[in-house]
């Protein structure tokens, strides 16, 4: 895991620990069928599932039959709640419900180890040598910073801490940079960033995320 100061220059080299290895079996089985079923089920749990409309029994309409049934000319009618009718219900249509998908606890451990390791071992763990300019946070001084870093056109996952409202301005407005905060890390956006960049400010809340998967 390289650390880099603001500037660029590379200050220090991290060894990953043995601990984060997989065994060749582990890793048949967590990748990419893990990955794809923890991703699923976080994309499924985080719909709303409130998409809803009236049926002929919900619209406002009276239950008394529209004209009697022969002797007008017209087609029979017997009620104005029809769907055939103009404001009438809608048949078959969505109605509020929820549907949640579970992943075992281990295999999310998996997963996120796996990507770990990943990204260490392709070198796309870094830890950031800034400090944010706490009186007037400026977004040019952050990208400055991911521009030094060679990270000005990656997609980067930055890890912050919920009360790190500086670092949050500063690097909020900057299109390829999706911040994510330490306990909120899972699959879906551990895997969707080029580079995983972290504050040196803030590497022991960094030990202390990747500790739980290991």
């Amino acid at each position: 895991m390289a650390v880099k100061n603001a500037d660029g220059t590379m200050l220090a080299q991290v060894i990953a620990p043995q601990d984060l290895q997989l065994s060749p079996d582990q890793q048949a089985l967590i990748a990419p069928e893990g990955l794809s079923q923890c991703v699923r089920a976080l994309m499924q749990n985080w719909r709303q599932g409130t998409v809803a409309c009236k049926g002929r029994s919900d619209v406002a309409f009276s239950n008394k039959k529209p004209w009697k049934q022969k002797g007008t000319g017209r087609a029979r009618a017997g009620s104005p709640r029809s769907p055939l009718w103009r404001k009438g219900g809608v048949t078959f249509g969505p109605q509020p419900r929820v549907r949640t998908l579970t992943v075992p606890k281990t295999l999310r451990r998996g997963v996120c180890n796996t990507l770990l390791w990943n990204y260490l071992n392709n070198e796309k763990v870094m830890s950031l040598n800034w400090v944010a300019q706490e009186a007037a946070p400026k977004t040019a001084h952050a990208f400055n910073a991911l521009k030094q870093a060679g990270l000005a056109d990656k997609k980067v996952l930055l890890f912050v801490t919920n009360y790190d409202a500086a670092t949050h301005a500063s690097f909020n407005n900057i299109s390829n940079v999706k911040m994510l905060l330490f306990d909120q890390a899972n699959a879906y956006h551990l895997a969707s960033g080029d580079y995983w960049v972290f504050l040196n400010k803030d590497m022991d809340a960094f030990k202390e995320m990747v500790s739980a998967w290991i």
